[in-house]
């Protein structure tokens, strides 16, 4: 692959722990309302952006909300993906070796959000529950689009997007990095802008989640070690399809 990592780098997994637990602490700590007063400061200035004199700007907010924004998000990761490919200067089995990559990341996804809900089963409402009488951008539109949520921590979006910019650090390198992490928080925006999610929903838990649990999967074994056994595989069934 065009950029290598030690298999096993224990001084980068405790710099990226120690960072996540420093995040943990400064939520949980009752001596420190910065997180409270963050939100509560995005929320209402935001919310406040979302009224009748403001036509154009909800009409954003909504349509950036919209199910086929999802699908925008989806064609933009792919882009960057299939960029970071071309980065592969072996081009044998680059294909492979990237769907390898790309079913060990979705692995790490699932792991991650599934196990998240059984070790931490706390959650919570987003702002526009929480609060009353706020502007709720799907009472100014006509079209579908999300303002709220029952259960918006952590920001499962907000996860899969920096997730996706550790993958790119670790199997490319720095500059797909840094564009991949511009787009994570570009595309972990809209919920934010929306009330459907607290901005500690994405930039404290998201981003806590990933500094203390995706070390642990890209610089060990772990993660590359999987990534080749699937690529593995995929050579080989492909190997033992017929020939025309």
């Amino acid at each position: 692959m065009p950029h290598t990592e030690p298999t096993f780098a224990p001084g980068r997994i405790l710099l990226f722990n120690l960072l996540g637990a420093l995040l943990v602490w400064s939520w949980l700590s009752p001596g420190l309302l910065f997180w409270t007063e963050l939100d509560d400061a995005v929320f209402f200035t935001t919310n406040a952006w979302l009224s009748e004199d403001n036509e154009a700007w909800v009409l954003f907010v909504a349509a950036i909300n919209n199910r086929l924004f999802d699908v925008i998000s989806l064609l933009v990761l792919l882009a960057i993906y299939l960029w970071a490919m071309s980065q592969d200067t072996q081009r044998q089995h680059r294909l492979m070796r990237w769907g390898g990559i790309g079913f060990t990341m979705l692995i790490s996804a699932v792991v991650i959000a599934q196990g998240f809900r059984m070790v931490v089963p706390y959650t919570h409402p987003s702002p526009t529950v929480v609060y009353d009488n706020v502007n709720l951008v799907t009472e100014l539109v006509d079209f579908s689009t999300k303002d709220s949520s029952g259960s918006s921590f952590p920001g499962d979006h907000g996860i899969n997007l920096f997730l996706f910019t550790a993958f790119m650090w670790r199997f490319v390198g720095l500059r797909v990095a840094l564009v991949s992490a511009v787009f994570a928080v570009l595309l972990s925006a809209p919920r934010i802008l929306s009330g459907a999610h607290w901005f500690s929903d994405v930039f404290f838990a998201a981003l806590a989640i990933n500094l203390i649990v995706t070390p642990w999967i890209l610089l060990t074994p772990v993660g590359p070690g999987l990534a080749r056994a699937i690529t593995a595989g995929l050579v080989k069934a492909r190997n033992a399809l017929p020939r025309r």
